[in-house]
């Protein structure tokens, strides 16, 4: 049975009517919209009588319209698929969450002339996406950035900044006697002060600024390309905008002040955490200073030398890099039964131009406050899988910063590489921190789950430094522990540290984990550790790092054999003689 055109369309629209869809045809020459169905979400509809493509955009939200249109010119520039989600404005003029969905018409020459669609109303579950990750970002009380943002916001102007060589500053603003505002007028008059404060700060912002809230009474606003100069203008500029009318509240007119801390950066900080924990020390300067006022932070001589020095450690480290100048030194790691090597730890270090060999200590802890360590952890992955490809009998073990711990894309690369490459995984140890590891947790034990699932070993490293709860053992679920060398060296001569190492090893054995005492210095120190149950022995008894790959140098088979003199040493503690 045939169905003629007009009733076909007009079962269709009722049909896309009923489920709430919108289809349509846009033609682009003329830009004319021709729609079929409704879109409505609940008792919300957008009307369709837009009759242009110029009028719908109209309609989509300002910060969504770019994504939609960047998705749509890649539809007509190729083959992507045009798939997207954006906000709409109903016609009570709110806003809601559609899916859209199309594909253009081509003639014969390949260019697109009309474009085919279905829109659909997502509902309350996007709404409840949108909020999360708003709460995420944004300070639900103000609207502005939240303090995590703000953090990321300001490391992103300070390596854009660094690149074109151009001066920044932070404000840390805080409203002055906010404790007494709660106690006569009541949190609600308190909320709508800090609404009020912070609408009058965007007032006097900058296009290219950026405002958050860095807690209960202080925000923080970030000056992009601002001399040292300028800033106590801008800083004036908003203690007379904030003084100058009292703020209307249901309990009547309050009258609020905020003093003000600032920063420049690069002069004054690196990093995010320098940059605001100086200006809230300016800010807590200028409340002392008697409130309604502007301090800026002043670095003194010894500050200023060590940022210096440390700029020209982090210059030396880029460049190292971009010479391929850092290389690993290898450590072993020793089964306490037998002595033999279980694997090898790689170490950085750093080749100057002079020849110069400089440890990982004199430059890693420089680069890790300036937030370029991720680059160090990028180069470290690479290589030790590029040792491990073209030596398939050797084990190596690698420490990351806490930073990589949290890191996606690093973790994403690692498995990028050794998902078909079982034969690799097996074969690398990531040593993570104890202290990293509790900083976040809940994100290191997703971390310690996804590099095992991938078939990797995890150790914690340091472990004893960082005050480790059962619970947090139970959570990391990591295959070894490295017992920190502090509490390993001079055992022979310390009563105490073996009664504290008996107790940590007694806390990792009881989970199950493999042990790795750092930092062995001596025979003496070496048979305790191994009476004591530890399985695996690290240190200078064993061997120093060496630049030279120590598996070739045995015999050059790149068999692993007892290193000399340290497997006779344990079998005779192990006797008892």
């Amino acid at each position: 049975m045939s169905v003629s055109e007009e009733p076909f369309s007009g079962c269709l629209s009722a049909a896309l009517d009923a489920a709430g869809d919108a289809a349509y045809c846009w033609e682009l020459d003329g830009d004319r919209l021709h729609w079929f169905g409704r879109l409505s979400i609940a008792e919300r509809r957008l009307a369709t009588e837009q009759t242009t493509g110029r009028g719908f955009a109209a309609r989509i939200h300002p910060d969504d319209l770019v994504h939609r249109q960047l998705a749509l010119a890649a539809h007509f520039d190729g083959d992507a698929a045009f798939d997207c989600e954006y906000r709409l404005r109903d016609a009570d003029g709110a806003f809601f969450w559609v899916h859209e969905r199309g594909r253009a018409r081509r003639d014969a020459a390949g260019r697109p002339h009309a474009m085919l669609g279905l829109i659909r109303a997502l509902g309350d579950r996007k709404a409840q996406q949108s909020r999360l990750e708003r709460l995420a970002n944004y300070d639900e009380l103000t609207g502005h950035f939240n303090k995590s943002r703000l953090r990321e916001s300001v490391d992103q102007i300070i390596a854009s900044n660094q690149r074109s060589n151009s001066p920044a500053a932070f404000l840390a603003i805080g409203v002055d006697n906010m404790t007494m505002i709660n106690d006569m007028f009541g949190y609600e008059t308190a909320d709508t002060v800090l609404i009020e404060i912070g609408r009058r700060l965007d007032d006097c912002l900058r296009v290219s600024d950026l405002i958050g809230r860095l807690g209960g009474d202080r925000f923080g606003i970030v000056l992009s390309h601002c001399p040292g100069e300028s800033v106590a203008a801008v800083a004036e500029k908003i203690l007379a905008a904030v003084n100058a009318t009292p703020v209307q509240t249901q309990r009547g007119p309050v009258y609020a002040t905020v003093s003000i801390g600032s920063a420049s950066f690069p002069d004054q900080g690196l990093t995010s955490f320098d940059v605001i924990t100086r200006a809230e020390a300016a800010l807590a300067e200028a409340k002392r200073a008697g409130r309604d006022c502007h301090t800026h932070y002043r670095m003194t001589e010894e500050q200023r030398v060590r940022q210096r020095r440390s700029l020209s450690i982090s210059e030396q480290v880029r460049l190292a890099l971009r010479e391929d100048r850092i290389a690993f030194a290898y450590q072993p790691v020793v089964a306490a039964a037998t002595g033999e090597v279980d694997h090898y730890e790689c170490l950085l270090r750093m080749h100057t131009p002079e020849g110069r060999i400089i440890a990982a200590g004199d430059f890693v802890p420089v680069i890790e406050q300036l937030g370029f360590i991720r680059l160090i952890d990028r180069y470290v992955l690479d290589k030790a899988l590029a040792e491990l490809e073209a030596y398939p009998q050797v084990k190596l073990g690698f420490n990351i910063s806490g930073l990589t711990a949290a890191d996606r894309p690093w973790l994403r690369a690692l498995i990028s590489q050794v998902r078909t490459r079982p034969d690799i995984a097996s074969r690398v140890v990531v040593e993570i921190t104890e202290t990293a590891a509790l900083y976040d947790i809940e994100e290191s034990a997703r971390f310690v789950s996804a590099l095992r699932h991938a078939g990797c070993r995890v150790a914690l490293d340091d472990f004893g430094a960082g005050h480790t709860s059962l619970r947090h053992l139970q959570s990391l679920a990591v295959d070894t522990v490295k017992i920190d060398a502090s509490f390993v060296r001079n055992l022979a001569g310390n009563p105490d540290g073996q009664v504290f190492l008996r107790h940590l090893l007694g806390l990792a054995q009881g989970f199950g984990f493999h042990t790795v005492a750092e930092g062995v210095s001596s025979a003496e120190d070496a048979a305790i550790l191994q009476k004591e149950g530890v399985g695996f022995l690290q240190g200078y008894y064993f061997g120093r790092p060496s630049l030279d790959r120590p598996w070739l140098a045995r015999g050059g088979s790149g068999i692993v054999v007892p290193l000399a003199g340290a497997g006779a040493a344990l079998r005779q503690a192990a006797s008892g003689d």
